[in-house]
């Protein structure tokens, strides 16, 4: 991969004889969460990233991550506790508006604690977050607290034209970014609650992401909630997209796809159904169409087996086709499976699932957390790694030009453990036939996430991954490399995707340097995420470079399987100062084959 690097001296040339410099100028990472602090725990962690780019304005990105920057750190109240302070918000952001060069994360007035630091000892009071009239300021999503709400993490980004005063989109009007997030009440009482159910999906809206980026919080509207239709209901594992094709009949509208726990988090997986959310108001209200009923569907055999749906995303054609894919079990067959479902008339209904590929789940059963691992005991979640990732070659801004390549990538541990691979496969043909799946991680790569992006124009693949670079280890006492990649790949004229090459390996770091803020187990989250330009292609990443490990943890944490007993540790005495400093690192990429 030949880096292009531009001068400011050339940049300088180029402007004065009126040329124009399209996308980054330099291809290396970046520290994208900048805000993040370096300590303490665990206001210095973030994961699950998620990015959005303005097709109509490519040099406009915008980053959502899980962000506990507003927290309280683990000093305040008991020391071996770091908590998530009731009311508190998680869900932050960052900008670029120079095609992810350089990266901002603004500050906006909020509830917040991250005052709270508390001292050594456990005598002091537990944490009182400010309020907005206090002085609190947010590194999060802004208007949450004001409207009896709070914002829980989960990010979800997208982009598409804004509507003028009559309710019509265009790319005139300029560009409105949607980011849907978890959200719950902010009140305790039921009474008070500002929506039904345990959680339901927020999603925020701005017309200016330079106002934004710059701190101002009246450039974000209200947030708009979807609700769940019971009080018990619980939504989770959102993804948003907004149509951003002129040539489309639905042009701008916006689509949130998620799962629906019908009875709350703790009934697992048999309670899942699979719902879409369409706004045809610029995000003001949303209809919901259910996908996949979970279980008893009368809608067929094949539609009534799948049992537990989540890992959706969304995405639409140039044609204005919705097109939503999603992790399914198969309750008959006791078979995982990516599944398929359309929509053709902008959301109204949809088509029968059709599963589109099995799929074999990574890692090993984790008994003390009750989850699925791949590096090893109180490893970090990987309870997604198999959801689908999917792009199309919709031909945005204007639609013209456009392939409606599907491209598609997951996580599959079918070669077992420690052979974990991350496919990638395509379509040409609207999801009827698919080219055989191909192993495209390096060699020596564990595939934990991945995420995958195709240009508007159909002629470049990017694609994102975290790795492993160690085996599964059964103990806590040696490092756990993990490391993001990011890969490139040519399109010819035919649809045929050529051989992936790096772009970009990342610095590695210690994933038991991460933690949950229970501390019993390393965190990471559950996403990566890659976008892509026609002349550029852009990725962000869970990443450990800049986490310390505590082998007073690591110990304690092996306590808990058997281990020597040990104290739980307190973080912030016990530990180096960047234990749990996860960030998001990414990057962007000029087309290396234009």
């Amino acid at each position: 991969m030949k880096r292009v690097w531009i001068s400011t001296v050339t940049i300088a040339a180029l402007l004065a004889f009126g040329g124009v410099v399209a996308g980054p100028v330099a291809a290396s990472d970046e520290l994208v969460s900048a805000g993040s602090p370096t300590t303490p725990f665990s206001q210095n962690k973030q994961n699950e990233p998620g990015l959005a780019v303005d097709q109509s304005s490519p040099s406009d990105l915008v980053q959502g991550a899980n962000d506990n920057i507003d927290l309280e750190a683990c000093n305040a109240g008991d020391d071996s506790t770091c908590p998530f302070t009731p009311g508190v918000g998680t869900s932050g952001l960052s900008f670029s508006l120079d095609g992810g060069s350089n990266w901002t994360q603004p500050t906006y007035s909020g509830y917040s604690a991250r005052t709270c630091l508390g001292v050594v000892g456990d005598s002091d009071p537990g944490c009182t977050p400010l309020t907005p009239d206090e002085g609190g300021e947010i590194g999060t999503l802004p208007k949450y607290y004001e409207n009896g709400l709070i914002s829980d993490g989960d990010p979800a980004l997208a982009f598409g034209p804004a509507p003028d005063s009559n309710g019509d989109f265009s790319w005139a009007n300029g560009s409105r970014l949607y980011y849907a997030n978890l959200t719950a009440n902010f009140a305790s009482k039921r009474k008070d609650y500002s929506f039904k159910g345990v959680e339901g999906i927020g999603v925020s809206r701005t017309d200016n992401v330079t106002a934004a980026a710059a701190d101002h919080k009246s450039a974000w509207q209200p947030p708009v909630v979807i609700h769940t239709n019971k009080a018990a209901s619980f939504a989770d594992k959102e993804q948003v997209w907004a149509d951003n094709a002129e040539s489309s009949p639905h042009f701008g509208n916006a689509y949130v796809c998620y799962a629906n726990y019908r009875g709350g988090p703790s009934v697992g997986s048999n309670a899942h159904d699979l719902l879409v959310a369409t706004s045809r108001d610029g995000g003001d209200n949303w209809s919901k169409v259910q996908v996949a009923s979970i279980p008893g569907s009368s809608s067929g055999k094949q539609f009534a087996a799948l049992s537990g749906a989540s890992g959706c995303t969304v995405r639409t054609a140039s044609d204005g086709t919705v097109y939503v894919f999603w992790l399914g079990w198969d309750q008959k067959r006791k078979q995982n499976g990516i599944y398929m479902a359309t929509s053709s008339d902008g959301g109204a209904t949809f088509t029968e699932p059709s599963k589109v590929f099995n799929v074999v789940h990574t890692g090993v059963y984790d008994p003390v957390q009750g989850r699925f691992v791949m590096d090893g005991i109180a490893g970090a979640r990987d309870d997604l790694s198999d959801a689908p990732s999917i792009d199309i070659a919709n031909g945005a801004p204007s639609g013209a030009g456009a392939t409606d390549q599907i491209v598609l990538s997951w996580v599959d541990g079918r070669d077992g453990l420690n052979h974990e691979h991350v496919f990638f496969t395509t379509s040409s043909d609207g999801g009827e036939n698919w080219t055989q799946k191909e192993e495209v991680e390096s060699s020596g790569d564990r595939g934990y996430y991945s995420a995958v992006a195709i240009s508007p124009d159909g002629e470049d693949v990017y694609l994102v991954y975290n790795a492993f670079l160690a085996p599964y280890q059964e103990d806590t006492a040696a490092p756990r490399p993990l490391v993001g990649v990011v890969k490139h790949a040519e399109v010819t004229s035919n649809g045929h995707v050529g051989s992936f090459a790096e772009l970009n390996r990342g610095a590695s770091g210690d994933a038991r340097g991460a933690s949950a803020n229970a501390l019993t187990d390393e965190f990471l989250g559950d996403y990566v995420y890659a976008v892509a330009t026609n002349d550029y292609g852009a990725a962000v990443w869970n990443d450990v470079r800049r986490a310390d490990d505590c082998p007073a943890i690591d110990a304690w944490r092996m306590s808990l399987y058997g281990g020597p007993s040990v104290p739980q540790p307190a973080p912030e005495q016990d530990c180096l100062p960047r234990f749990g400093n996860t960030d998001i690192f990414g990057g962007s990429w000029t087309d290396p084959t234009p």
